[in-house]
């Protein structure tokens, strides 16, 4: 069980970024994703009615959902300083989710950055499940796992462009899967905005 402490709570630097390149997607009009919070039990509230401890209970989903250019999109973002993500910052339930997503014709990945490296990476639900619901005895995902065609590009934009990624693995997908376009519904894989670098400022 997780608690969280007021005086003691600090956001990841890498989950900030990510927030912010969505807000810059919405003003361009790129995307819509949204951070779902994770709901707390508070534990103990001081004389102001303010919570001063809780703990976090476990989600259902995972930290964002949202869509682009028409793509029913789904991911955690996830942050690890070592050459390899450990199992143990990756949770069935997300795993589950991602999968009954990506059932319904939804793109699901995990955003994941080594801050070793200073990359980020769109690792695909596929490489997930080959390492963590089939790779048995394994208690990681190795950084050789991780598909450098699938290596965030670092534009000098003091936002993080992973939907540009993203799309690439769609492409790679329906090309190694030959995917009938979403619901009957023609993805335009042309269309020049959703290809498009965030701006830089």
């Amino acid at each position: 069980m997780s608690y969280w402490n007021s005086r003691g709570l600090r956001g990841s630097q890498f989950e900030e970024l990510v927030n912010l390149s969505n807000e810059q997607y919405q003003k361009e009009g790129l995307a819509v994703i949204q951070k779902i919070p994770t709901p707390i039990k508070p534990v103990q509230i001081d004389n102001e009615r303010h919570i001063t401890l809780a703990y976090f209970e476990q989600k259902s989903t995972v930290d964002y959902i949202g869509v682009m250019a028409g793509i029913p999109i789904c991911f955690d973002a996830k942050e690890c300083g070592k050459k390899s993500l450990p199992f143990s910052n990756i949770h069935p339930h997300q795993v589950a989710f991602m999968n009954d997503f990506a059932a319904q014709g939804g793109l699901a990945f995990l955003l994941v950055h080594f801050t070793d490296y200073k990359e980020t990476y769109v690792l695909p639900l596929e490489t997930l499940n080959e390492y963590y619901t089939e790779g048995r005895g394994r208690s990681s995902i190795p950084y050789s796992a991780f598909d450098k065609e699938l290596l965030v590009a670092d534009n000098g934009s003091p936002f993080l462009n992973y939907l540009a990624t993203a799309l690439v693995y769609r492409k790679k997908q329906k090309a190694s899967l030959k995917m009938p376009d979403v619901a009957g519904q023609g993805e335009d894989e042309t269309d020049p905005g959703r290809d498009r670098d965030l701006p830089e400022g």
